[in-house]
């Protein structure tokens, strides 16, 4: 039964229209004036909608309504008046009212209008990023709705007491203390920065050297003494960072808090539970890769304000007049495509284009959306931008660590060698993540005749010819990929992106307010990503996770394909949690040295473990491609967001296993045996 508070200074009026929308089940509550109206608003969260006299005594309904959506933004608000203007309507309209009805109003037009403000509540909410409140059962209250999930934030604060409270593994405190030597085999040999450490120190003396986390005391004759952290105290930092990545990890995959704020949660837990300084926390989340995430927003937002997305469309997506072809040509396309060029950037070019087309869709059919349709178009181009990875060493940053690594073993593949390894996978991989996506989604979509080519030509045919701005944002953007990939190595990927998006700025193409205008909580988010990574290296973690996994590994799976097939599983679920480049840091020194005393080829577990790190699919933190595809997937009409995180984890997870599937039938035991080592 609807809640609705009906705000009329006569008496009769409010009387009279209250008993007709009893007579058609609709609960009412009735004041007389704004004050009352704010007062009941403020005690009782039960009200679905509030309809209002735009004439009230000490304050005009707009006014109230100002008032009322300054504390529940998400309230949905209905204006009577019988003194209504197009002045009026403007501002109750720039109000954000639900609806504007003069008096006399037919009662049956305004149930139809009460039953659409209380369909519309949800995306209210989801417009002003509000949980949804559950009362009357404990069990419901604990699983809550989508940013707030009181249960799992309880079972976050549970997990993450009892890994602080464990005694510190004997195997975590041999880690942090083995010396080094400069041999293979020492203990220390995976970690990050295992090559900047001098010979003799091991992980705590050189964690409290760099840090600036040990003791220096001054002696009578003045001398200082320098004490590095104790190991005990060294361990709780290490544990401290395998609970902030499990809490975080549970907090993202299920929405328990609001992104953003999981995402400041790493930080001020990394500060207050003492695992560094505040200036290097900062330093973690103010890497090159969160610059790059939020120039590409930015410039993403360029792109569709001047229609240029349109053009894009119509030369990527001629083929795609079928929902087969657009799965099973343009997916496969798209990944050998970002085997060579910025994956990422293609994600923010892409996503505003599909965007588009789904609004198209849905509007064609008349209908409010289509959810299958949304996550279909976004995850499907996701995951097929995610596993061009493993094409060419151009892909990713990873894999140039990668071969910095394999460099220190004396065998270093060439491009061309890289990519005769690579690249075979991943049309593979974009037909059998577009069958998963064609199985799973072909059903439940209910546009069921998509001809993606025709929307984008028509869309791209109602803009006209394409003017200055179009032009310049089309010579930025190709300008922007040579530098990225000419000068990436010198200039990371953040820089030439600001550099283009200060020259459209001064050249009045994009204004601050666009640029203001993107998702920061996906900012902080990948922010997050890096701190986390690099706590996770900094402290151990990283290394005392990849020892711990290698350890349970059985004897077959320690040579050959066996240890090539344990090493992408381990990359492939790390870097879901950590980022591409972090992970093949962490992991890589560890699994390439096996390889060498297994007698297995290097390149084999190298390349094993490079290409599985393009299999971030299931968090949103594992690459940016999937922060960048989530941030632009919410529907541009009313800001709701059409792909959760569960979403993410759910067809995440099946095209992981998936593509371990062909990484080994397809690569491991297919033409690799083939090429050879």
């Amino acid at each position: 039964m609807a809640h609705v508070l009906l705000v009329d200074q006569h008496d009769d009026e409010r009387a009279g229209l209250a008993e007709q929308l009893s007579a058609r089940k609709i609960k009412t509550l009735e004041v007389g004036s704004g004050e009352e109206a704010l007062r009941l608003v403020r005690s009782r969260n039960d009200i679905d909608v509030v309809v209002l006299d735009r004439k009230l005594p000490a304050m005009t309904g707009e006014q109230l309504l100002k008032e009322l959506k300054s504390f529940r933004p998400e309230l949905q608000v209905i204006l009577l008046t019988a003194h209504g203007s197009y002045r009026s309507a403007m501002e109750i309209g720039r109000l954000d009212a639900f609806s504007y009805l003069e008096k006399p109003c037919d009662i049956d037009d305004l149930v139809r209008v009460i039953g659409s403000a209380r369909e519309d509540k949800v995306h209210a909410h989801a417009r002003h990023e509000i949980p949804h409140g559950f009362s009357g059962s404990v069990l419901r209250w604990l699983i809550g709705s989508n940013g707030s999930r009181p249960g799992v934030v309880i079972l976050g604060i549970l997990l993450l007491t009892a890994l602080l409270l464990m005694p510190p593994p004997e195997r975590l405190i041999s880690l942090l203390t083995a010396p080094k030597t400069g041999e293979m085999t020492d203990e220390s040999y995976g970690y990050a920065s295992y090559r900047k450490m001098e010979t003799g120190e091991n992980i705590t003396s050189y964690y409290s050297r760099t840090h600036a986390m040990g003791e220096r005391t001054v002696g009578p004759a003045g001398a200082q003494t320098y004490t590095p952290v104790a190991p005990e105290r060294m361990a709780f930092k290490a544990q401290v960072m395998l609970g902030i990545l499990a809490v975080a990890a549970l907090f993202w995959a299920t929405g328990a808090v609001p992104v953003g704020v999981t995402a400041l949660l790493v930080g001020v837990l990394m500060y207050f539970l003492g695992v560094m300084k505040p200036d290097a926390i900062a330093q973690a989340y103010a890497k090159d890769a969160v610059v790059f995430i939020f120039g590409v927003l930015a410039l993403a937002a360029a792109i569709s304000k001047t229609g240029l997305d349109r053009r894009i469309g119509l030369l990527l997506l001629g083929p795609a007049r079928s929902l087969p072809r657009l799965l099973f040509i343009f997916l496969p396309l798209l990944a050998v495509v970002c085997s060579f060029i910025s994956e990422h950037a293609m994600i923010a070019f892409i996503m505003p284009l599909f965007m588009m087309i789904y609004v198209s869709s849905v509007t064609s059919l008349g209908i409010r959306r289509d959810k299958a349709l949304a996550v279909m178009f976004v995850l499907s181009i996701c995951f097929a931008a995610n596993i061009g990875g493993p094409g060419s060493p151009a892909a990713g940053g990873r894999n140039a660590i990668m071969l910095g690594i394999l460099s220190d073993y004396g065998s270093v593949p060439t491009f061309g060698e890289w990519v005769l390894y690579g690249l075979p996978f991943v049309p593979v991989m974009g037909l059998v993540v577009a069958g998963y996506f064609f199985v799973m989604f072909r059903r439940k979509v209910q546009v069921r005749k998509l001809d993606v080519s025709q929307i984008v030509r028509s869309s791209a045919e109602k803009i006209g010819p394409m003017h200055r701005d179009e032009y310049i944002v089309a010579i930025a953007l190709v300008t922007l990929v040579i530098l990225w990939i000419t000068l990436s190595s010198q200039f990371g990927m953040g820089g030439p992106v600001i550099l283009c998006l200060v020259i459209l700025n001064i050249l009045r193409v994009v204004r601050w307010k666009d640029m203001a205008a993107i998702p920061w909580d996906v900012v902080a988010l990948y922010a997050s990503a890096c701190a986390l990574g690099k706590g996770l290296a900094d402290t151990g973690a990283a290394l005392y996770l990849a020892d711990s996994f290698i350890a349970l590994l059985p004897e077959f799976m320690r040579s050959g394909e066996g240890l090539a097939i344990a090493c992408s599983i381990f990359t492939g679920v790390t870097t879901n949690f950590m980022s591409d480049g972090a992970t093949v840091s962490a992991i890589g020194p560890i699994t390439v040295p096996m390889a060498s005393i297994s007698g297995t080829a290097p390149w084999m577990v190298g390349f094993a473990t490079a290409f599985a790190s393009s299999f971030a699919h299931m968090l949103i933190i594992g690459t940016p491609n999937n922060a960048i595809a989530y941030a632009l997937a919410k529907d541009p009409l009313t800001g709701e967001q059409l792909v959760t995180l569960g979403d993410f984890f759910k067809h995440g997870l099946a095209v992981l296993l998936l593509s371990f599937v062909v990484l080994w039938v397809w690569a491991f035991f297919g033409y690799w045996r083939w090429i050879g080592f």
